[in-house]
C-alpha cells in the first residue's frame, strides 16, 4: 500500500499527468505535492481547490443519494469532482480515511494528451490503497 509520495508519484505517470496534490480539504493544506501547479504555487491550489471540494462536500444537493439517503458513515460525501478547463482537466478524488475523510487527490490533466477516463479510474484506485497515518 503506498504512502503519499509514491501515490503521487505514481499519478504523475499517467497520461498528460502535469501535477498531482493530497489536499486536507477542511485547511487547504497540501499534504503531499508533485509536478507543476496551474498557478505556479502547490500551495494556492491547494487550498483554492480545497475551496470547491468543500463546497461540494458541504452542500446537501451533492451529497444525498438518489433516493434522498445520505452515504455510508465513514464515507467521503462526494466521489470525486472533474473540472474541465480550456486548457486541461482536474480531478478530484475524495478518500475514504479512518479518522473524517476530510482529504482528496487532486491530478491536473492536460487536456490534449490526457485521458480523462483513466484518471478517474486509476485516482479511485490509488485513494483505496492510499495510506495515511
Amino acid at each position: 500500500m503506498p504512502g503519499i509520495d509514491e501515490c503521487l508519484t505514481e499519478a504523475m505517470t499517467l497520461p498528460g499527468a502535469r501535477g498531482a496534490w493530497l489536499v486536507d480539504w477542511n485547511s487547504g493544506l497540501a499534504l503531499g505535492t508533485a509536478g507543476e501547479s496551474p498557478v505556479g504555487d502547490h500551495e494556492t491550489t491547494a487550498a483554492e481547490t480545497a475551496e470547491l471540494a468543500r463546497a461540494a462536500a458541504e452542500f446537501d444537493s451533492f451529497t444525498v443519494g438518489a433516493e434522498g439517503a445520505e452515504g455510508d458513515v465513514g464515507e467521503p460525501p462526494v466521489e470525486d469532482l472533474i473540472v474541465t478547463t480550456r486548457g486541461g482537466y482536474h480531478v478530484l478524488r475524495f478518500v475514504r480515511t479512518s479518522f473524517d475523510s476530510s482529504v482528496f487527490l487532486h491530478l491536473w490533466l492536460d487536456r490534449d494528451t490526457g485521458n480523462l477516463a483513466l484518471a478517474r479510474i486509476r485516482l479511485g484506485d490509488l485513494a483505496e490503497r492510499l495510506v495515511l497515518g
